[in-house]
């Protein structure tokens, strides 16, 4: 009888592993293009918190998946002004935000000198059921600012640990990332 039970838990834990490749580094230096990544599916919306890493259905193109961290709930009030967030007027701590220097010196000989939606966005309230999502990578993430939120009820899973690396400039054995294998996501 116990066997049975070990054995339904086991396989209900392995239907809920979903592996995906990352192509692109929006999510940098938390996620990593060339990093291949294990999420958990989510069973209930409810589970879903800030600062989660979800995987949803990328809203202009359903048929793809995307991947963005949680930055804004239901009902919260959210603004971005000179690239810090907001939530309901408090500034909110984000160790995990990259701003590459080189990606703002690109935009700017480009001659794009606004950064709006990049460094100042809303302030909007985050509606019932969806979510305002972002790339740690903020000067190089397409996201809630530019194409809105994400209906909660699409969230497929979460991130939860990097089970293989490798430089996607360099896939042979000199280009694997060791130090970033089965490293826990966070």
């Amino acid at each position: 009888m116990a066997y049975f039970y070990i054995v339904s838990k086991l396989i209900i834990f392995f239907k809920s592993l979903r592996f995906y490749k990352i192509p692109a580094g929006s999510l940098l230096p938390t996620i990593m293009a060339g990093d291949w990544i294990v999420t958990l599916k989510v069973w209930s919306k409810e589970n879903i918190k800030r600062r989660d890493l979800i995987v949803f259905p990328y809203p202009p193109e359903p048929s793809i998946d995307y991947i963005k961290r949680v930055i804004g709930l239901p009902g919260e009030k959210l603004e971005i002004r000179k690239d810090q967030v907001f939530i309901n007027g408090e500034l909110l701590d984000e160790p995990y935000a990259y701003f590459d220097p080189d990606e703002k010196t690109s935009r700017q000989d480009q001659g794009l000198n606004d950064f709006a939606p990049t460094s100042r966005y809303g302030p909007v309230v985050v509606p019932k059921g969806k979510l305002f999502v972002m790339g740690d990578n903020r000067y190089n993430s397409a996201d809630s600012r530019y194409w809105g939120f994400v209906e909660s009820e699409t969230v497929e899973s979460k991130a939860w640990f990097i089970y293989w690396s490798i430089n996607s400039n360099n896939d042979s054995f000199k280009g694997i990332n060791f130090s970033r294998i089965f490293k826990r996501i966070r």
